[in-house]
């Protein structure tokens, strides 16, 4: 299938734009942290290496090889093992304030360009269309649940909840839809046309890059939930311990 030739701008300059936002976003957060200068260089260095060498790894590997299944749950196992057993990924999360983490997932808007494709038939409307409205969806809350949360931590922290959840029921139907309309032996639907440009360069980075950070950043933003909430329940605990 032939690529229009904005996707490629569009699709790199989103990256790009992702992976900026994300790292000014933490070097802001350290800085107002009261970690020694070393961590804080370190923890900003080692996220930037790894963010940057994940983007350019995915870039230079995108449509040469079939892997689309591992260029998704790799980094997402690898990620989500660290924030569950890493005490300096837990470090760093504490000191990313939660209003960010929600925040900066407005780039999700960016899938608004699924419903441009199936608009112009170069994708299938079973893929195109709970992909991009959910995408778009959960992009347009994330600042009002942002403000929100900021506002009034635990009066929405029900909110927070709810919102990463959607996000990530999101993220598992556009990957599911995706696999099942494109061309493969699972492929079940959109025979007339299949999903096709998803796994060329430059889509492929949709479901390679942007659907693991976005997913990591659900899994970052609860487990700093699950922080505020045992703090919240060694407060109380403090509290009624007699005197």
């Amino acid at each position: 299938m032939i690529v229009p030739a904005y996707l490629p701008y569009y699709m790199i300059i989103g990256a790009i734009g992702i992976i900026v936002a994300i790292l000014f976003g933490l070097n802001s957060a350290l800085s107002k942290s009261d970690w020694a200068a070393s961590d804080r260089t370190s923890a900003a260095r080692t996220s930037a290496i790894a963010l940057i060498g994940w983007f350019l790894v995915t870039t230079s590997l995108a449509g040469s090889y079939p892997t689309i299944q591992y260029g998704i749950l790799v980094p997402i196992l690898i990620g989500g093992l660290l924030i569950w057993r890493s005490s300096t990924v837990a470090r760093i999360i504490d000191a990313v304030p939660q209003y960010w983490l929600i925040g900066v997932q407005l780039y999700r808007a960016l899938g608004g360009i699924f419903l441009i494709l199936y608009a112009t038939g170069k994708l299938p409307g079973l893929f195109a269309w709970p992909a991009g409205l959910g995408d778009v969806l959960v992009g347009v809350l994330a600042p009002v649940v942002a403000v929100a949360y900021a506002r009034a931590p635990h009066k929405n922290a029900d909110l927070v909840f709810a919102w990463n959840l959607f996000g990530l029921a999101d993220l598992v139907v556009a990957v599911t839809a995706g696999f099942l309309t494109s061309p493969s032996p699972i492929q079940l639907f959109a025979f007339d046309l299949p999903n096709e440009l998803i796994t060329e360069f430059p889509l492929v980075l949709v479901p390679v890059f942007a659907v693991p950070v976005s997913a990591l950043l659900h899994l970052a933003s609860l487990a700093k939930l699950r922080q505020g909430a045992m703090r919240d329940n060694d407060r109380r605990e403090i509290a009624r311990a007699p005197a």
